[in-house]
C-alpha cells in the first residue's frame, strides 16, 4: 500500500485558534515539491490588513503562517482564495475575493508573489468587481531557454449575466507589469437562465490543451427560504492552443446541437443552498486530464437524488477518451457527498477526493484507481468526525470545495474538518502541530493548560507512490 500522511496544518503558534478555517486550497511547487502553500478562511492572528497563507518547506510536515495577502477581513481573512505555482521559477499566483469590497459586491483580485520565501505583500495584478469563486491553474510555455507562465483564473463573473462562466488568461504573467496580460473571456455560449453556477474549473495538459468545466443553469425556482431548485447542464469547453487566442475555448462543439461546449449531462437538479450536516449544497464540480494523454479527461459533479422532489446529494464521475466529445456513463457515484476533487498522476492513476455525510459524520475520502473503478479502488478514509461539532459560525461550514493535485506520481490534497484530537477520527493517522491531547481528546493553548474548543481546521495529505 502506498504511504499516506495527514497533517493538521494549524501551526503550533496558533494553538489557541478556534476559528472556522474552512474552504481550503493548495499549491505544490512542481520543481521543488517540498514547497507547499495552503489557504483557508483564516484571519490574520494580529488583526492586520493582510490575510495569511500557510507555508511549508518540508513537504507538508510542518507549517507556518505568513500574512502577505492584501484585503484582509478580520473574521475570515479573505473570501474565496485559491493558489497555484508556476511549473518553473517558483512564482506563486493567487486569486481572491477581497475581504474589503463595496457593500454587496464581490471583488476579485489576481495576485503574484515571486516565491515561497517572499515575505513582501503580494502584488495586485487585476481587480474586478462582481466575479465569484476564482480558481487558479498555472502552466508554462517553453521558449528557447526560458519559460513563460501561462495563468488561468476561472471565475463566475456576475457582471456578465446571464453568461457568467468566465476565464481570465495571461500568456506571460511572471514578469509583465499589472495587469500582466490578463484578459477576461466568457466561455458559456448558450443562453442560461439568469446565470451559470458558481464553480468554473480548469484542466491543463502539458501540450497546451486546456479544458474548462461549468454548470449552465437552465431553470431556477424558489424552494423556500434561501434555497433554489436549479436545473443545470454540465458543459465542457476546450481550447487546443492554450486559450491565448482572441476568442478562445471554441474547439469543442456539442455533438447534438453543434453549439460551442459539449454537454456532459443535461437537466440535472440541485437544491442550491439546502443544508446537509450544517453545510450548504450546490455548485460542486471537478475536472482533470491525464498528463500522458490529452484526450483522456475526467469530470465530476453533484446533483439531487430523485430530482427536485428528491433528497440528498449524489456525486458522479464520468470519463472521456476523445478530448471531451463523448462521455461514459457514471463510472463512480457516491450518495450524500460533495466537494469532489480530481487529479491524474504521471502513471495515469486517477485520484478522487470527496466529503460524504454518513451516519451523522462528515467523512473525507481519497480513492485511487488504475482502471476507472472497473475493479474496486484503493479507498483511504482521511478523516471522520461528528457533523454537528463545532456549531457552524457561517456558511460554508467546511467549504464549497477541496483540492487534489498530482505532481509526478504523487497526490497532494487539502480539506477542512472538525479538529477534535481523537484517533478514531483519523483511520490513517494524523500529525498535529498545535497543542493536542489524543488521550483526553482535548485541544490546549500554548500553555498546555488553557482548554480550546473544537473548531474547523485545514488538513494536508500526501499519498506517495
Amino acid at each position: 500500500m502506498p504511504t499516506l500522511k495527514v497533517v493538521d496544518i494549524t501551526p503550533a503558534a496558533l494553538s489557541g485558534n478556534a476559528s472556522q478555517d474552512a474552504e481550503p486550497n493548495l499549491a505544490v511547487n512542481p520543481e521543488h515539491p517540498e514547497e507547499v502553500v495552503a489557504t483557508a478562511f483564516t484571519p490574520d492572528p494580529m488583526g492586520g490588513p493582510f490575510a495569511p497563507i500557510y507555508v511549508s518547506t518540508d513537504g507538508g510536515t510542518t507549517w507556518s503562517l505568513r500574512s502577505i495577502v492584501p484585503g484582509a477581513d478580520i473574521d475570515t481573512g479573505t473570501g474565496d482564495i485559491t493558489v497555484g505555482f508556476a511549473p518553473r521559477g517558483g512564482t506563486l499566483y493567487t486569486g481572491i475575493l477581497s475581504g474589503r469590497h463595496p457593500h454587496g459586491v464581490t471583488r476579485m483580485q489576481i495576485l503574484r508573489s515571486p516565491g515561497i520565501s517572499s515575505t513582501e505583500p503580494m502584488e495586485v495584478l487585476v481587480t474586478r468587481d462582481r466575479p465569484d469563486q476564482p480558481w487558479v491553474v498555472v502552466g508554462g510555455v517553453r521558449l528557447h531557454d526560458t519559460t513563460r507562465d501561462r495563468v488561468y483564473v476561472a471565475n463566475n463573473d456576475l457582471g456578465k449575466q446571464p453568461r457568467t462562466a468566465s476565464v481570465e488568461v495571461s500568456d506571460d504573467a511572471r514578469t509583465a507589469a499589472a495587469p500582466a496580460g490578463f484578459r477576461p473571456h466568457v466561455i458559456d455560449r448558450r443562453a442560461p437562465s439568469g446565470q451559470d453556477g458558481p464553480p468554473v474549473r480548469i484542466a491543463l495538459h502539458p501540450d497546451g490543451t486546456v479544458y474548462a468545466l461549468f454548470q449552465s443553469w437552465q431553470d431556477i425556482t424558489q424552494a423556500g427560504g434561501n434555497a433554489l431548485d436549479v436545473t443545470f447542464d454540465v458543459v465542457v469547453t476546450r481550447d487546443d492552443d492554450g486559450g491565448v487566442g482572441p476568442d478562445p475555448f471554441q474547439d469543442l462543439k456539442d455533438a447534438e446541437d453543434s453549439a460551442i461546449g459539449q454537454r456532459v449531462v443535461t437537466e440535472r437538479t440541485e437544491r442550491f443552498n439546502a443544508l446537509m450536516g450544517q453545510e450548504r449544497l450546490g455548485g460542486d464540480l471537478a475536472i482533470a486530464v491525464d498528463p500522458t494523454d490529452a484526450a483522456g479527461v475526467w469530470a465530476s459533479w453533484c446533483d439531487r437524488a430523485g430530482g427536485a422532489a428528491g433528497v440528498g446529494c449524489v456525486l458522479h464521475v464520468r470519463h472521456s477518451i476523445d478530448h471531451g466529445q463523448t462521455w461514459s456513463a457514471d463510472v463512480r457515484t457516491v450518495t450524500n457527498a460533495k466537494n469532489p476533487a480530481l487529479a491524474v498522476t504521471a502513471d495515469s492513476l486517477v485520484g478522487l477526493a470527496y466529503q460524504q455525510f454518513k451516519q451523522e459524520q462528515w467523512v473525507t475520502v481519497l480513492e485511487v484507481t488504475a482502471d476507472g473503478w472497473t475493479t474496486p479502488a484503493e479507498r483511504r478514509v482521511l478523516h471522520q468526525a461528528p457533523a454537528d461539532v463545532p456549531p457552524a459560525g457561517f456558511l460554508p461550514y467546511l467549504g464549497d470545495y477541496i483540492r487534489l493535485l498530482a505532481v509526478d506520481r504523487d497526490l497532494y490534497g487539502v480539506f477542512s474538518g472538525n479538529n477534535t484530537p481523537d484517533p478514531a477520527n483519523f483511520p490513517e493517522g494524523v500529525t498535529y502541530q498545535r497543542r493536542a491531547d489524543f488521550v483526553s481528546h482535548q485541544l490546549f493553548d500554548l500553555d498546555n493548560v488553557t482548554r480550546v474548543a473544537p473548531s474547523i481546521d485545514p488538513f494536508f495529505f500526501h499519498r506517495t507512490a
